[in-house]
């Protein structure tokens, strides 16, 4: 089959799904290898770039999904008559922050790390769908898990988890030059 027929076969299923797609499941629909959807997905997300299309196909870790550009989102917004979306605040920023870095995390560990309690936080993080219960750890209690979402990912342009920016080094602390001498004259 011809490259043009696959991208019309890729760009139809995409289109259709409006949700990400594991690329293995694309290749077994479409009957080529996952190498060749990636090839097909690189050529097509390259001609929606040169062409300044109103979407753009994004590759979420093992998962492709059609999209609207961030430039034209007031406009859909508009149409669509949504409804604007509180921008995160600083503790949802920390939570979600401590939750990718450490997932699969416990509400117990975000709490700790942050040493304040975040169940508000938490439940306003899975509302709007950037985190999820991930399951239950098998401790007293049974405890849920939490990690972050395809959502986390498409909202903070990331392809995959590995994409976050390293943590800061912890820096060790230093003497003053007056804990030194005190030390040295001992």
């Amino acid at each position: 089959m011809e490259i043009t027929n696959y991208k019309s076969i890729l760009e139809a299923i995409l289109f259709a799904s409006g949700d990400p797609l594991k690329i293995d499941r694309i290749a077994e629909a479409m009957s080529i290898t996952e190498d060749e959807v990636v090839q097909v997905s690189d050529i097509l997300a390259a001609e929606y770039n040169e062409q300044l299309r109103g979407f753009k196909l994004i590759r979420l870790g093992d998962k492709l999904q059609l999209c609207t550009r961030t430039e034209y989102f007031d406009y859909v917004r508009a149409i669509l008559e949504m409804k604007r979306n509180a921008p995160l605040s600083q503790a949802a920023f920390e939570v979600l922050a401590v939750i990718a870095y450490n997932q699969p995390v416990t509400k117990s560990f975000v709490e700790q790390v942050r040493g304040v309690d975040c169940s508000g936080v938490i439940g306003s993080l899975c509302e709007k769908g950037l985190i999820e219960e991930r399951g239950r750890l098998d401790l007293p209690g049974r405890p849920l898990i939490y990690g972050t979402t395809d959502d986390f990912l498409r909202c903070f342009s990331l392809r995959s988890l590995s994409d976050l920016p390293p943590l800061p080094e912890k820096e060790e602390p230093q003497e003053t030059e007056q804990e030194q001498d005190t030390s040295d004259n001992q």
